[in-house]
């Protein structure tokens, strides 16, 4: 006689995030900063690396944002805009003031890799590329190394995914860092193509549908 198991459910959920989560997120963000791994110590403060691609996120469109929380412990999360535009209009708007007294305005070009990153900050329409025009949504998707490989990462992007079809998107696009291969073998899974940007520098530019039967 033969006896079946059924298998343990997940303990990971996604769901919407919280402001009690800001924490968490921060920290995942920074911990896989450096081309998808940990950027602690590399910059002056462990916040930069957030503060540039998670907290303007939180702050303007938290509507957007989810967390994958296991045993009550945020590990990863997605977030993002549906209109890139419309993002980077607030981000001058309201994130940099904001952050003035943390990040004032450049007064020369960069000399270390913290004044390339407040550059970054202070100039948020280097997001709007033409090339990007037709994929008018974009994300930032990190999961902590515990939680990688196993189906996590495409629950939290089909989330966005949807959630950005909703909101009126056609379609997203992301912009990785070219070295991070591992990154980029998870993008091609979930059906993303290259778009052709002259001179992208060391990044690479990917988009897809938003609609799951597209993709």
């Amino acid at each position: 006689m033969t006896s079946t198991t059924n298998p343990r459910p997940p303990t990971a959920v996604v769901r919407r995030y919280r402001p009690a989560d800001h924490d968490a997120v921060y920290d995942i963000c920074v911990r896989t900063a450096d081309a998808g791994g940990d950027a602690r110590g590399k910059y002056a403060g462990d916040d930069l690396m957030p503060d540039l691609f998670a907290g303007p996120y939180l702050h303007l469109e938290p509507e957007l944002a989810f967390v994958l929380a296991d045993a009550g412990r945020v590990v990863g999360y997605v977030l993002g805009t549906a209109d890139t535009l419309a993002f980077v209009r607030a981000y001058r708007r309201e994130w940099i003031p904001l952050l003035a007294d943390r990040y004032p305005a450049p007064s020369g070009p960069p000399r270390t890799p913290d004044d390339e990153m407040i550059a970054l900050h202070h100039h948020p329409e280097r997001m709007l590329l033409p090339e990007l025009a037709a994929y008018p949504a974009h994300l930032h998707i990190d999961l902590l190394p515990s939680h990688q490989g196993q189906g996590h990462g495409r629950r939290l992007l089909e989330t966005f995914l949807t959630a950005a079809h909703a909101a009126g998107a056609p379609a997203l696009h992301v912009g990785m860092v070219t070295a991070n291969v591992r990154a980029r073998g998870f993008y091609d899974r979930l059906g993303f193509q290259m778009i052709p940007v002259p001179d992208p520098g060391p990044v690479t530019y990917l988009g897809r549908p938003t609609d799951h039967r597209e993709g």
